[in-house]
């Protein structure tokens, strides 16, 4: 029997892992939590197998908790979790010693496929995350936007932005909306988001 261990802060999406995974004959779901807070203890009592973490919690840093995971458990497997689009995320999340990256549109059947494959000391990367990796989309942010969305990531409003850059407030104004259009986005946050997933941040 597999025992894994799934950290996933979306609740129907860890619930709906749970329930896939524990219909498997020999994979057994042994704890789920919704952040990496309590992880390392969790490790300690229930000895998994696999740990199936989502890299991409919010407010955490998700990749420290695996580095400390694997020197506190290194017979436990890592397997991340994360967008398929997200070529910065899967190149840290391979540094930090995880044994393998899926997408979180796999089909169940496949991710039990590759959490045994996991389990049994195999690396394993989803190919639709790994084509993403070696075939990012191009930066199409100029490097004036991409400072402006640097200082807007601080969380500052618009005057402020303007005066840190140097820049009219109009002109400011006129460059986020260019980078609302450009990422596909409806607010400077998703945008935020969307260009350091991509890497253009």
């Amino acid at each position: 029997m597999i025992r894994i261990v799934i950290v996933e802060e979306m609740g129907l999406l860890r619930g709906a892992l749970r329930a896939v995974l524990s219909g498997e004959d020999d994979l057994e779901v042994v704890a789920d939590l919704p952040e990496s807070g309590d992880v390392l203890a969790v490790i300690r009592t229930k000895r998994p197998d696999v740990v199936l973490v989502d890299v991409e919690l919010r407010g955490l840093d998700m990749l420290a908790t695996v580095q400390k995971l694997l020197v506190e458990a290194p017979r436990t497997a890592v397997l991340a979790l994360g967008a398929q689009d997200s070529p910065r995320i899967l190149s840290e999340a391979l540094r930090a010693g995880v044994r393998g990256f899926v997408g979180k549109d796999l089909q169940p059947a496949e991710l039990a496929r590759l959490l045994r494959a996991v389990a049994a000391g195999e690396v394993v990367l989803d190919p639709a995350a790994a084509v993403a990796a070696l075939s990012p989309p191009e930066n199409p942010l100029t490097r004036r936007e991409r400072e402006v969305l640097h200082v807007a990531a601080e969380g500052l409003p618009l005057k402020e932005i303007a005066r840190r850059l140097y820049l009219a407030h109009g002109t400011v104004r006129n460059h986020l909306s260019a980078i609302l259009r450009k990422t596909g986005s409806r607010t400077r946050l998703e945008a935020i988001r969307r260009a350091q997933r991509a890497g253009w941040l």
